[in-house]
């Protein structure tokens, strides 16, 4: 309960600072830099040399990719035939492809399967939505921001992706060491502590209501796949795969959690429509709440 009471905490406080005025300008993209650059890092420093690693658990880490994949396939050949830009495109693919399947998707899946779907659900976010994020959000971030580049640049800006960083150096220390002293985890569960609780109030600081005039449509299409085709995908997966149990109940629930915040800032800092990217994550995550919690009565 007190995981949800943060959830819904978070954002409102934003958009009340918003609201009164209460921040100076350029604070959404101070924040978001921190998040980026910060933030997620040491998240991702801190809990890659823990996890548990389970050949059984493939499937949850599997779909995080089918969610993307199908992101990247059929929101372009929608927007295409709408006549919607290629901004928007990208915007939807990116926050629509990707979940927040790490600040929300596991407080969640705890309240609703327990904390025995934690260990999976921390192997689909890192091995599934992080990874996703790290390359093909990369990548796509790029080429939706018109950026004419050769695949040699596009590596670079992978290699240079703060996440990606982390996580190369978090499976080095992982392989080398198996983990890090006391101190220096105890630093890095600090700062990814702030993670949650900025990436919400972010959130919250820049969501406008009005600002749905004229998105109806774009903002519809993208959260019908997000929460609704990516989870029907992930239990079609599972049924076809013989996966079930707590696997399959991972799986659909990270399919089924909100448009992703960090996949979000990347739109935002490509400038990819970030009124649209605003509005997507910020609706998204409010009816996932709902929507994440009937997936889980479904397949139960």
């Amino acid at each position: 309960m007190s995981a949800f009471l943060l959830l819904v905490t978070c954002p409102a406080l934003g958009w009340l600072f918003a609201r009164r005025g209460w921040m100076p300008a350029g604070t959404h993209a101070v924040i978001n830099a921190w998040l980026l650059r910060v933030a997620f890092p040491a998240l991702v420093l801190e809990q890659i040399p823990r996890l548990q690693w389970d050949a059984t658990l493939l499937f949850a880490a599997a779909t995080p990719w089918i969610v993307i994949l199908g992101a990247a396939t059929l929101i372009p050949l929608v927007g295409r035939r709408l006549g919607w830009s290629r901004a928007s495109i990208g915007a939807l693919v990116l926050t629509c492809g990707l979940g927040n399947t790490a600040f929300i998707g596991l407080p969640m899946i705890q309240a609703l399967a327990g904390p025995q779907a934690l260990g999976p659900a921390l192997l689909s976010d890192q091995l599934g939505s992080f990874l996703a994020l790290s390359t093909m959000g990369v990548i796509l971030a790029g080429l939706y921001a018109g950026d004419r580049i050769e695949p040699r640049e596009l590596l670079r800006r992978l290699m240079r992706f703060p996440p990606f960083i982390a996580l190369a150096l978090a499976l080095l220390v992982r392989q080398l060491f198996g983990g890090w002293p006391e101190p220096v985890s105890f630093v890095l569960h600090r700062l990814g502590d702030t993670l949650t609780p900025l990436a919400l109030f972010s959130v919250g600081l820049v969501f406008r209501f009005g600002a749905l005039r004229g998105r109806v449509q774009l903002v519809a299409a993208g959260l019908v796949w997000k929460l609704v085709l990516a989870p029907l995908a992930a239990v079609a997966l599972a049924l076809v795969a013989g996966v079930g149990g707590l696997p399959m109940t991972v799986g659909v629930l990270q399919a089924a959690q909100g448009p992703m915040i960090t996949a979000g800032i990347l739109a935002q800092e490509h400038r990819l429509d970030p009124e649209l990217v605003t509005l997507t994550v910020g609706l998204g995550i409010l009816f996932s709440f709902v929507t994440a919690p009937l997936w889980y009565l479904a397949i139960r």
